[in-house]
């Protein structure tokens, strides 16, 4: 008996225990169940968890802060009220782009800019020549390469200042305010940067593309005749050839006087004695004496004219 008893004891304190144990959830579940039945009442709920109400297509409440507007004009289209968000509004060609979207195509365009600046203007040849004119003076790293390279990126928007000022008034103002499509844009953007090459780029070098191409060479070619992927490396070439020709000439004093030093150190018995050491200060002095960094630049500048 007394061991039924102690039994019955224990399973009624577990009971216990375990009552008071599931009132909390019990609880909860209660709450949830009253406020999905509080939910009922309110206004239908559609597939996108937004209230039938409370949806973009009503009337009463929008989801934009302001009316939105209308434009007769592309002048007026940046002024109206449209969603924060990076888009590109265009009608029948006529539209804005959206600051994002600027900001990547300038990123883009300074990623491509490099390229660009070997490949369609003159900073090829200016470098080449000036990197000629350092090694003839034998000074190997005088100027520095940041010197010379920043002469010529200098030199060359001095010379493609013009064109630059041509294509921001004839493509790329005009693309912005909508009056031309972008095919437009481009095609008239290229225009003078073709007439630039063109004009330095001689005719065997684009006969020679020309043929490689597929297409038939006529002596009456002009511009227009000439796609721009092959004027593009005819260009390059042309720039090649005449940057070394111009380092050739400045060559030919230097070595002068490499000659005549390596003459007088044999005639004197100085055998062991390098000629570049002792004709580099004689290099250096003919150079300042005929103020050749103006001979130079000044030349190479009008080469392009």
């Amino acid at each position: 008996m007394r061991m039924n008893k102690c039994r019955m004891r224990i399973w009624a304190a577990w009971l216990i225990i375990g009552l008071f144990v599931l009132s909390g959830p019990v609880a909860v579940l209660a709450s949830i169940g009253s406020g999905t039945t509080n939910q009922t009442t309110s206004p239908a709920v559609g597939s996108n968890g937004l209230s039938e109400r409370r949806r973009a297509g009503d009337e009463s409440v929008r989801t934009n802060r302001y009316e939105p507007g209308q434009t007769e004009n592309s002048d007026q289209l940046g002024e109206l009220n449209i969603a924060n968000d990076v888009i590109i509004t265009y009608n029948n060609g006529n539209g804005t782009i959206a600051g994002p979207i600027r900001i990547m195509l300038i990123l883009t365009a300074i990623a491509v800019a490099p390229t660009l600046l070997i490949c369609l203007t003159s900073f090829t040849r200016i470098l080449i020549v000036l990197h000629f004119t350092r090694q003839a003076l034998n000074t190997q790293s005088a100027p520095p390469n940041q010197v010379i390279i920043g002469i010529s990126l200098f030199l060359t928007y001095f010379i493609m200042a013009p064109i630059f000022t041509q294509i921001n008034e004839e493509a790329i103002k005009p693309f912005e305010a909508g009056q031309i499509t972008q095919e437009e844009a481009i095609e008239t953007g290229l225009a003078p940067l073709r007439q630039f090459m063109y004009e330095q780029t001689q005719k065997k070098d684009a006969r020679m593309f020309i043929e490689i191409s597929g297409t038939e060479w006529t002596d009456d070619m002009d511009l227009d005749d000439i796609p721009t992927p092959v004027l593009i490396p005819a260009f390059m070439v042309s720039e090649l050839r005449t940057a070394f020709i111009i380092g050739f000439v400045i060559y030919i004093p230097f070595l002068v006087i490499d000659m005549v030093t390596a003459s007088a150190l044999m005639a004197m018995g100085m055998m062991m004695l390098p000629p570049t050491t002792i004709s580099m200060p004689f290099k250096i002095l003919l150079f300042v004496l005929a103020d050749g960094w103006n001979l130079v630049i000044v030349n190479l500048v009008k080469t392009f004219y």
